[in-house]
């Protein structure tokens, strides 16, 4: 089972990992209807009032431009997230942007990320026996797709939606995708990655059955618990939530699953329950574990 961590502003082990800062994001958009030629510019103001701009493209047909930012205290945030998570999980760090094509704004991301780790992280990996990795977002891709995963994939935000629903979606759907955020800080939160199925609630709440994978959900829980009792030294809440984890597992290995991955099973004798049986069932392994 995949196990998709988003931290930072949002991000990931065995999976993806997300900048929520600026970028596309926080990108202005702008369409004109070009009557004749348009010229769309960049223009940047100092404090003294001069100007440098730089031509985005002369229009002589309709367009639509997009302007883009970010800061580099986000960035060397975003890094710091990701470095100081990989230490805690003892995980590489792969990062990947398209610095050919970006040679400013992207390449911004690797010296930051590159400055981050060789300044304040480096003797720390080597000590733990990890690695931080960059490539481009194309080589990353295919490196992920023939991996085993094991790793931290550190993204871009719009790189990292989309490949970390491409990624759930390859492992049965995106309740098989666990979450969470992480701050530079080492403030935790855990959800569910991809928030609620409402239409799935509103039948619920009419009496109607549903089929909803709660995995995500319990995920979010387990990662919660295992993170207090490891605050808290609570040995025993660990335990739980590790037990809770495995239960869960084991119950769709056993072949007993919800629709979506029903649907695209080949285990032999699977079947087919609805919410309620689907968590009665993980209750009964995790009773027999306890």
């Amino acid at each position: 089972m995949e196990q998709h961590r988003h931290q930072g502003y949002e991000d990931a082990a065995n999976g993806s990992r997300v900048d929520r800062y600026g970028g596309a994001y926080a990108g202005e958009d702008q369409r004109d209807d070009v009557d004749g030629k348009v010229k769309a510019e960049l223009c940047v103001t100092k404090p003294d009032g001069t100007e440098e701009r730089s031509t985005i493209f002369d229009f002589t047909t309709d367009g639509v431009i997009q302007g883009m930012h970010n800061l580099d205290k986000s960035i060397s945030s975003f890094a710091r997230s990701c470095f100081n998570y990989a230490l805690d999980q003892k995980l590489d760090v792969w990062f990947a942007t398209k610095d050919t094509i970006s040679k400013i704004y992207d390449h911004r991301f690797k010296d930051i990320f590159h400055e981050v780790f060789e300044n304040e992280y480096k003797e720390k990996f080597d000590d733990a026996g990890i690695e931080f990795f960059y490539t481009l977002i194309d080589d990353a891709v295919a490196r992920v797709i023939r991996s085993e995963g094991g790793y931290m994939w550190a993204c871009k935000n719009y790189d990292g939606d989309v490949m970390s629903d491409m990624i759930a979606t390859a492992f049965g759907s995106l309740a098989m995708m666990t979450s969470v955020l992480v701050s530079p800080d080492g403030i935790y939160e855990y959800e569910a990655a991809h928030g609620t199925v409402q239409r799935h609630y509103y039948k619920y709440l009419k009496g109607e059955e549903t089929s909803t994978n709660s995995v995500a959900t319990i995920f979010a829980w387990t990662g919660a618990l295992r993170k207090r009792g490891e605050l808290d030294k609570l040995p025993e809440l660990m335990a739980f939530a590790d037990k809770l984890e495995a239960a869960t597992i084991k119950t769709i290995e056993d072949g007993v699953m919800t629709g979506d991955l029903y649907l695209i099973s080949s285990l032999p004798g699977k079947q087919k329950v609805n919410t309620e049986d689907f968590l009665k069932a993980i209750d009964e392994r995790l009773a027999a574990s306890l």
